[in-house]
């Protein structure tokens, strides 16, 4: 493989912003929720890389034939994988958890899932083209480089649509979402491509819940001397059970100290907890339930510390994935004027649904 721009490159970042820039010099696209990939094409060479440069090629094989039918024959472009499933009303949606299951050892097992939940990749900026490196020219250049050159895509292999106007772009924030698509990015137009520096602006979907604290896990760093908390177990109430919804991290070290010191009078024993019926599940996890590996968990220390349900704090998250949030979620402030049983998925917002096609095919 020889290009102008060569592998690994890190990718351009965005920083978070609260909400769509109203001044010119900005172009807007969706956010997709998928893994970041640096596709690099020379000819027959194709090569698939990771936001951490890490390799992807061996695992979207379909991916792989897709750059080889679809796009230049020399180039080097930045997007997303994505998976998209069918939904009960005839749409698609992004699934994220149908894409983390096709990062998989067995190669078997990879061309049987490239098979039955088949990637997609959306390209969204261009770093060279023939012989020629984009990586310093305006991002207005490099768009209509990648319109000239990717014109007529239709998958798997995508180009993402694009507005520079506010009003349109604060449209597609409340409207992709139902598609699963994860807010809106802001790209300056007379920017160049920065590796690895936060030159974008990403506004991201942001919601509050009241959930109830179920246990919580030790830090890396927690000693017998210093014990620190690491993370908070969540759930919400579903007919009268405790459901795990995620959790809740990113605390200061003297937070840490003090939450773990507040928690002990909650601590009880795993027999009289909620999830007391899930110590039988060590190895496997088919219903994602705490404290139990799974192949992501990568032999991680993942048993908790369980408190009695008797506390709610309310959290900020981004969205859902299936019935928990898909990220972390941050901690807010606690609620002592709700009841805990009070704390269920009705409270939760729901996206109207949106078929991803029709934002593919914008």
């Amino acid at each position: 493989m020889d290009l102008p721009v060569m592998p690994p490159v890190q990718p351009m970042l965005a920083k978070p912003v609260e909400s769509v820039p109203r001044d010119d010099g900005y172009s807007f696209e969706p956010k997709w929720d998928g893994f970041r990939c640096l596709v690099f094409r020379d000819g027959d060479e194709v090569e698939l890389a990771s936001r951490n440069t890490k390799p992807l090629t061996r695992y979207f094989p379909e991916i792989v034939a897709a750059v080889k039918e679809q796009l230049p024959e020399r180039c080097v472009l930045d997007g997303e994988l994505f998976v998209a499933l069918g939904t009960a009303d005839g749409g698609e949606r992004l699934e994220f958890e149908s894409l983390q299951e096709r990062i998989h050892p067995a190669k078997s097992r990879v061309d049987m899932l490239a098979e039955t939940t088949p990637a997609g990749f959306v390209a969204f900026d261009l770093l060279a083209l023939g012989d020629e490196s984009y990586v310093d020219r305006p991002f207005a250049d490099r768009r209509a480089a990648m319109e000239s050159a990717l014109s007529g895509l239709a998958g798997p292999c995508f180009l993402t649509r694009t507005t520079t106007d506010p009003a349109e772009a604060e449209q597609w924030f409340t409207e992709f979402e139902g598609a699963g698509l994860d807010g809106v990015i802001a790209k300056p137009l007379a920017a160049p491509y920065a590796e690895n520096v936060r030159t974008m602006l990403k506004i991201k979907h942001e919601r509050t819940a009241d959930v109830v604290v179920a246990g919580y896990r030790e830090h890396k760093t927690s000693t017998a001397e210093k014990p620190l908390l690491g993370s908070l177990l969540l759930g919400l109430y579903a007919d009268g059970e405790l459901q795990h919804i995620g959790v809740s991290a990113s605390f200061t070290a003297s937070r840490r100290a003090e939450l773990i010191e507040e928690l002990q009078g909650l601590v009880c024993p795993i027999e009289e907890h909620p999830w007391g019926r899930w110590q039988e599940f060590l190895t496997a996890n088919p219903d994602r339930v705490p404290g139990t590996q799974s192949r992501w968990s990568a032999g991680k220390d993942l048993s908790f510390t369980p408190l009695r349900p008797e506390r709610v704090l309310e959290v900020k998250y981004d969205h859902m994935e299936g019935r928990r949030f898909r990220h972390t979620a941050q901690f807010k402030r606690w609620r002592p004027d709700r009841d805990p049983e009070s704390c269920g998925y009705e409270q939760l917002e729901e996206p109207v649904s949106y078929d991803l096609a029709t934002v593919l095919g914008g």
